[in-house]
């Protein structure tokens, strides 16, 4: 009597990993088209409000934490396929692993990039899941109890099915209390950001843009939705803000016009569309960027709300931007949150 095998998974897909008698096998891409392919996979280490305070001040008993994790977490991808058995060996194009903080967890984001005939997924996931654990060993003398939670594919482009994105908002993954705070559904959900460019020479094709693309994909590493770069001349900034506010997204950030030269126009065109300002945000990219450049002085750029969306303007420089989103990384998840309706206030 011959077995049967229903290799029919619920949604109507295909097994690909087993063969028409239920073996395991793996998939012979080799009838396949090369294509680009980037996954995204994000976790995160739910600990104590003590532990993430020592990490961001590098204070641990075992120093240098996001360094060895980052390490650790791009090492793995390129081993995936020694570490989980019917995964291709893949000639990666880049590996990128970047961390985040809420009030008592630090998140973890991987992108993988491949140019191959299958996907990076299991790379990306790989990197978010060691780099974890990897957090966990070197914080588990102060706190043993952290839980490595929600390890997950976030997005995945290339291949025969094209762009895939997770919904965040129907995803989010408990913390260690089972409790999740409004803060952190704002933090896992995939929220929308623009980004504007104010640059004349840019927009007029003789200079290289070399800021948006940084800002671009400092927010693509962390979970938002990127509209843009927008390139806009400094004489038309503010046509260049009303159309990056156009959908309402919950941040948007600029670059470039905010010295002191004749065309520089941001600082003002912002202004006339700020409901209410927040000059301890810009105030502190300022004194960011004065540790590298007394010329950071020169910057006028300024921060605050549009109805719910969040307006920041930082310098036109690679430097200024670097300085500047450094400012924005631990504070982001919170400030949205609030601006949202959630949000410690104590």
């Amino acid at each position: 009597m011959t077995e049967s095998h229903d290799l029919t998974p619920p949604d109507g897909g295909v097994l690909s990993h087993l063969d028409d008698r239920g073996r395991a096998r793996m998939v012979d891409v080799s009838g396949k088209a090369d294509t680009a392919r980037v996954a995204v996979a994000a976790g995160e280490l739910v600990t104590t409000a003590e532990v993430v305070s020592l990490v961001r001040a590098d204070d641990m008993p075992k120093a240098d934490v996001l360094a060895t994790a980052r390490i650790a977490g791009i090492a793995a991808a390129k081993r995936t396929w020694e570490l989980i058995p019917l995964c291709h060996q893949l000639a990666l194009s880049s590996v990128k692993v970047a961390f985040g903080f809420t009030d008592t967890a630090i998140t973890i984001e991987a992108t993988a990039k491949t140019k191959g005939p299958t996907g990076v997924e299991m790379e990306a996931l790989t990197a978010v899941a060691v780099a974890g654990l990897t957090l966990h060993d070197m914080v588990k003398a102060v706190d043993p109890a952290a839980v490595l939670n929600g390890v997950r594919l976030v997005s995945k482009d290339g291949g025969k099915r094209g762009h895939w994105q997770r919904d965040e908002a129907e995803t989010a993954i408990p913390a260690k209390d089972e409790t999740v705070t409004p803060k952190e559904i704002v933090a896992r959900a995939g929220v929308t950001a623009t980004v504007l460019v104010a640059s004349t020479g840019v927009a007029a094709g003789t200079r290289e843009d070399r800021t948006g693309p940084l800002i671009a994909d400092f927010l693509e590493a962390r979970g938002f939705t990127v509209r843009g770069p927008l390139v806009y001349a400094d004489a038309d900034i503010a046509w260049g803000l009303e159309d990056a506010l156009a959908g309402d997204p919950a941040l948007v950030i600029s670059t470039g016009g905010t010295g002191a030269s004749p065309t520089d126009a941001t600082p003002e065109a912002t202004l006339t569309l700020l409901d209410r300002e927040l000059p301890g945000v810009a105030e502190a990219i300022r004194l960011r960027g004065l540790q590298a450049t007394p010329h950071a002085s020169l910057s006028r750029g300024v921060a605050g709300l549009v109805g719910r969306t969040v307006v920041v303007n930082l310098p036109g420089s690679p430097g200024g931007v670097k300085d500047g989103l450094a400012v924005l990384e631990p504070i982001l998840g919170h400030l949205l949150a609030q601006v949202a309706g959630g949000g410690a206030h104590e």
